[in-house]
C-alpha cells in the first residue's frame, strides 16, 4: 500500500532510504537544508568499505592513551569542553572498546557491513554512476613489522569469520605498486574488495537525481520542527509546512537535537574531520587509495585532486575548526608522497555522527507511530547509506528484514 513518508536528512542515509522507498511506490518528499551529500557524506574518504567489518574502538591500551594524552597526534585529537559534554557517551564508549561487549558489536556491526557492496550496486547501475566507482581495493601502509602483524592476525580472523579479502604487500612488491611513496615502509595490507568514489558527493547527488526521476521530491530546506498531527505528522520547515503519514529522521550528527524536542534522548555524539585536495608533484602519481595505519591519515586520488583526509576530532558540534590536526597530517603526508600545493581555498570540516556501542540507530520510534529512525553510522554512513535504506524499507512495510534488526534499535538505550 502506497504511503506519504518525508524523510528529512539528504546524506548517503537519507537518499538511500528516499530511494528504497520510492521504488517500492511510496510518495516520498526529500528535505534538507542544503543539496543532497553536502555535509558528511562529502568530505569523507570515498571507500565503500566491505573490509570494515570491526567497528572504530576507543584506545583502550595504555600506550596509546598517553600518546594521545598530549593533543598532538594526527590521528585523534580532543577539546576538553566536546570531552566533558561528552563525557557520558564517551564513557560508555570506552567501555564497550574491548572484551566481550566489543565482539558481539563487532557480530552485529558486521551483519550490516556485509551486506554494503550488494545494496550499493544496484543503485549505482540505476544511477548511471559507474564512472564515479573504481574497484580494486585500496592500500592500508606500514611502518613497523610489529604492527603490520598484529593487523594481519585480525585480518585473517576476519576472513575466516566475514568473508573479508586482502593480499600482503612486502616492501618491494609495495614499491613496485606505488613508487612514488617513501621508501622505508615494511608493506601493506592490500584490501581487495573495497570499491573507491572519485567523488563520494557526486555519487549521493547522483543517488538523489535517480530519486527524482523515479518520482521522488527533493525539497531544499530547513527543518524547523516536526509534530505529530492526527494520525499522522507535520513537519515545519523554512519552505512551509508538509504533512505526510510516516517521517524518517536521518540527518546525521543533527538528528539527536531533533529528536530532543520529541521526548527522544539519545547518547549522540560526534567526531569530526577535515579534510584538504592537493597537486602531485611534476611527475608523481598515487594508484591507489592509500592510509597511513600508524599515522592516522589516508590519500586518496580523486577528481578534485589528492584528498588528504584527518583521523577523528572530538569537539562539539558546531564548535569553530581547528586546523592544526590537518597540519599534522599534511606533514607526514609530505613526507610519504610529494603532494603539491593545495587546491582548496580553504579545508573542509563536517562531523561524523557516532554512537556509545558504535552502531547505528536504525528502527521505529517507540510510542510514535510512523516516526523512523535512522542515523549514527560513525565513520560508515558512506558505506551503509544503502543497506540502511534496504532495511529500514523492508521494516517500514512490514516485511522482515533481511537480517536481525535488534541490535540497531533506539530502545537498547533505555537500559
Amino acid at each position: 500500500m502506497s504511503r506519504n513518508i518525508i524523510v528529512l536528512g539528504a546524506g548517503m542515509v537519507g537518499v538511500s532510504i528516499a530511494w528504497h522507498l520510492v521504488r517500492r511506490g511510496h510518495t516520498v518528499t526529500l528535505v534538507d537544508r542544503r543539496e543532497p551529500g553536502r555535509e558528511t557524506s562529502f568530505g569523507n574518504a570515498g571507500i565503500i568499505q566491505r573490509e570494515a567489518v570491526r567497528p572504530y574502538a576507543f584506545p583502550r591500551d595504555v600506550g596509546t592513551l598517553l600518546r594521545v594524552l598530549p593533543n598532538r597526534e594526527v590521528d585523534i585529537r580532543y577539546r576538553p569542553t566536546g570531552m566533558l559534554s561528552a563525557a557520558g557517551p564517551l564513557l560508555q564508549y570506552w567501555l564497550n572498546s574491548g572484551g566481550e561487549r566489543y565482539a558481539r558489536i563487532t557480530r552485529e556491526w558486521a551483519s550490516l557491513i556485509m551486506r554494503c557492496q550488494n545494496a550499493h550496486g544496484p543503485m549505482i547501475e540505476a544511477a548511471g554512476a559507474e564512472g564515479l566507482v573504481r574497484k580494486g581495493g585500496w592500500l592500508e601502509l606500514y611502518r613497523t613489522q610489529k604492527a603490520m602483524d598484529e593487523r594481519l592476525a585480525e585480518a585473517r580472523e576476519d576472513r575466516q569469520r566475514f568473508g573479508v579479502e586482502f593480499e600482503v604487500l612486502d616492501a618491494a612488491a609495495l614499491q613496485a605498486s606505488e613508487p612514488y611513496l617513501q621508501k622505508n615502509l615494511v608493506g601493506a595490507i592490500h584490501w581487495t574488495q573495497p570499491w573507491m568514489v572519485s567523488d563520494p558527493g557526486a555519487l549521493v547527488q547522483a543517488y538523489a537525481r535517480n530519486f527524482v526521476e523515479q518520482g521522488g521530491r527533493l525539497v531544499q530546506a530547513s527543518v524547523e520542527g516536526v509534530t505529530r498531527e492526527g494520525s499522522g505528522w507535520r513537519v515545519a520547515t523554512s519552505e512551509g509546512d508538509f504533512e505526510a503519514e510516516q517521517v524518517v529522521v536521518a540527518m546525521g550528527p543533527w538528528s539527536g537535537d531533533l529528536l530532543s524536542s520529541l521526548g527522544i534522548k539519545v547518547p549522540l555524539f560526534v567526531k569530526r574531520g577535515y579534510h584538504m585536495h592537493y597537486s602531485a608533484e611534476q611527475g608523481a602519481t598515487l594508484n591507489h587509495w592509500v592510509m597511513d595505519a600508524e599515522k592516522g591519515f589516508l590519500l586518496e586520488p580523486m577528481r578534485a585532486g589528492i584528498r588528504l583526509t584527518t583521523g577523528a576530532e572530538l569537539a562539539n558540534l558546531d564548535a569553530p575548526p581547528q586546523y592544526r590536526q590537518l597540519a599534522a597530517a599534511e606533514r607526514a603526508a609530505r613526507k610519504l608522497f610529494p603532494l603539491g600545493k593545495r587546491r582548496d581555498a580553504e579545508p573542509w570540516k563536517g562531523a561524523r555522527p557516532c554512537m556509545p556501542d558504535m552502531k547505528p540507530v536504525i528502527g521505529p520510534a517507540p510510542g510514535k507511530p510512523g516516526l523512523w529512525l535512522a542515523f549514527g553510522h560513525g565513520h560508515q554512513g558512506f558505506t551503509l547509506g544503502p543497506a540502511t535504506g534496504e532495511l529500514l524499507a523492508q521494516m517500514m512495510d512490514g516485511e522482515t528484514p533481511a537480517i536481525d534488526m535488534q541490535p540497531f534499535a533506539v530502545d537498547r538505550f533505555k537500559h
